[in-house]
């Protein structure tokens, strides 16, 4: 066991945890490049730890406890000094953190918003009434359903290369996914169309990679400080204050993407109902300094607008945003 930086020079090896899709492991990577160019004496391990999301695919996140499925093995290991620092896609991460676990550092961000992949290259608009498009996120599906109410939108799961699969054999018209997953991943030629954040609003923490710490490891927590982009970290910070502001866990759609520029933010919020006939959206800007408190404004605004009434009156789904 070790957690201070004489030890890990010692030692010359700190520990990430990380899940075992290519993703995740090119977000791992991703990590673990940017801290060894920080500390080209630490040698960064890479450790695999599969969670309840990668062992159950046949099964709604909703069923096998929602974002907890992607990120709790991986804390609880964290919390058992088996790994230093734990990897994460931002938007997987609960709003509330177990005890004794802490966001160490937000990496500069990715693109967030989300990029459509048709059979023959056929645009959203132009997909045919009663067109089938697969996807993970009632998010997604809310704001999709809203646009177009002629659509069918089926649950998709799996990594990205088994909903390309499915894309082609499962009877589907088109799949939407994350841009920045397919771009990490060399897909960008197999996109079709990117949604404009102002068309549909992305997940709060949508292409962004988070590196969680123990709390009490001042001297990790010092080091991955080192790799932390500032701006990208306050626009998450205000989005899961947007989040938290409703409620943390909520089990209907919500979205949430906030904009750096100087010293302001803007932050873009949307609630709905799963079958998209209501949707709420506001959007605020403020000082960067004031950044978690303005989501928490915009949040109330919301619930105000009528938010709160479709958080008492939706149907208990645990959502994958």
């Amino acid at each position: 066991m070790f957690s201070t930086v004489a030890e890990l020079k010692m030692k010359q090896k700190l520990r990430i945890g990380s899940r075992g899709s290519q993703l995740a492991l090119w977000q791992a990577g991703f990590i673990r490049s940017l801290i060894e160019g920080k500390f080209p004496e630490i040698n960064v391990e890479i450790h695999r730890i599969r969670t309840t999301g990668d062992k159950i695919l046949d099964t709604p996140l909703s069923k096998i406890g929602g974002k907890e499925a992607f990120v709790k093995e991986i804390e609880e290991a964290l919390l058992r000094y088996e790994i230093d620092v734990a990897v994460h896609s931002m938007k997987d991460v609960p709003t509330f953190l177990p005890d004794g676990l802490i966001i160490g550092a937000v990496a500069e961000r990715h693109d967030p918003r989300d990029a459509l992949i048709s059979n023959g290259g056929i645009k959203f608009h132009e997909l045919p009434k009663g067109a089938k498009i697969g996807t993970s996120s009632l998010r997604r599906q809310a704001q999709f359903l809203h646009i177009r109410p002629d659509i069918q939108v089926l649950p998709l799961r799996g990594n990205i290369d088994t909903r390309l699969r499915k894309l082609k054999t499962g009877g589907l018209d088109s799949i939407v996914l994350a841009l920045a997953g397919l771009e990490r991943l060399g897909f960008r030629d197999e996109i079709t169309e990117c949604f404009s954040v102002d068309v549909l609003v992305p997940a709060p923490g949508q292409g962004a990679v988070a590196v969680e710490c123990r709390a009490d490891d001042r001297e990790v927590m010092e080091m991955v400080s080192q790799i932390n982009h500032e701006d990208s970290s306050i626009a998450v910070s205000s989005e899961r204050a947007f989040l938290e502001g409703l409620g943390g866990g909520c089990d209907v759609p919500i979205g949430c993407h906030a904009s750096v520029r100087k010293d302001k933010i803007r932050i873009l919020g949307l609630i709905a109902s799963p079958d998209g006939r209501e949707v709420i959206r506001e959007e605020i800007e403020d000082s960067v300094q004031n950044h978690k408190s303005a989501g928490q404004e915009l949040a109330r605004r919301i619930f105000d607008k009528g938010g709160g009434r479709i958080l008492q009156t939706s149907p208990s789904i645990t959502n994958h945003n």
